[in-house]
């Protein structure tokens, strides 16, 4: 899908900035054969996700979705306590961190304030689920997830895990995205899995 941003310059500056930051993670990922920064993948997955999805996707949204997890590895998991409460303020941190961090990029590069605070209210995922792009770009995370993330999670993982995890993303995805996810195409296990997990209860 062609871009038209209203400062083509100004948005491929930015997109250069957020993948240039993202290639900078330590951690590496598999991706047709060849290992990619995780990060700097991670955000061309979900790009690709966004624009399907949404192919007239407004700027900030496509911003968006490239800095969604910009720099994601400078917070380990593994610095907050390994129990919920620990796990919920490390996301939360990161979320602000995330907001942060691609703000202060796009005012560096020439976005008025009213987009870099779109932006950051995108990646805060602000009024949930009653904004459509915020819904989009959550539709485009939970896909991410599904295509990508779902066969290396579930091998270290045990079905009820695995259950509960399937059925959290399908509860904050459209209908839509329900559609786009039963056409992924998984292996007997994770389609096992999601059967359980969409079972009536």
């Amino acid at each position: 899908m062609e871009l038209n941003p209203t400062d083509s310059a100004r948005f491929a500056e930015a997109i250069r900035r957020f993948d240039a930051e993202n290639s900078r993670d330590p951690n590496m990922e598999l991706a047709d054969g060849q290992p990619h920064p995780r990060e700097l993948i991670y955000a061309q997955w979900l790009t690709d996700w966004v624009l399907k999805l949404s192919p007239n996707a407004s700027e900030p949204l496509r911003l968006a979705a490239r800095c969604q997890h910009i720099c994601r590895w400078v917070i380990p998991r593994s610095s907050y306590p390994l129990d919920k409460p620990g796990y919920l303020r490390w996301r939360a941190d990161l979320k602000k961190f995330h907001a942060d961090r691609s703000g202060k990029i796009l005012r560096e590069v020439g976005y008025d304030e009213a987009t870099a605070q779109r932006v950051q209210e995108l990646n805060l995922k602000k009024n949930f689920p009653n904004d459509p792009e915020v819904c989009v770009l959550e539709d485009a995370l939970c896909l991410v997830f599904l295509e990508r993330q779902l066969a290396p999670l579930a091998a270290k993982s045990d079905d009820e895990k695995m259950i509960n995890a399937l059925q959290k993303s399908w509860k904050k995805m459209t209908p839509s995205a329900h559609a786009e996810a039963l056409k992924l195409n998984y292996e007997p296990r994770e389609r096992a899995l999601i059967k359980k997990a969409l079972a009536p209860r």
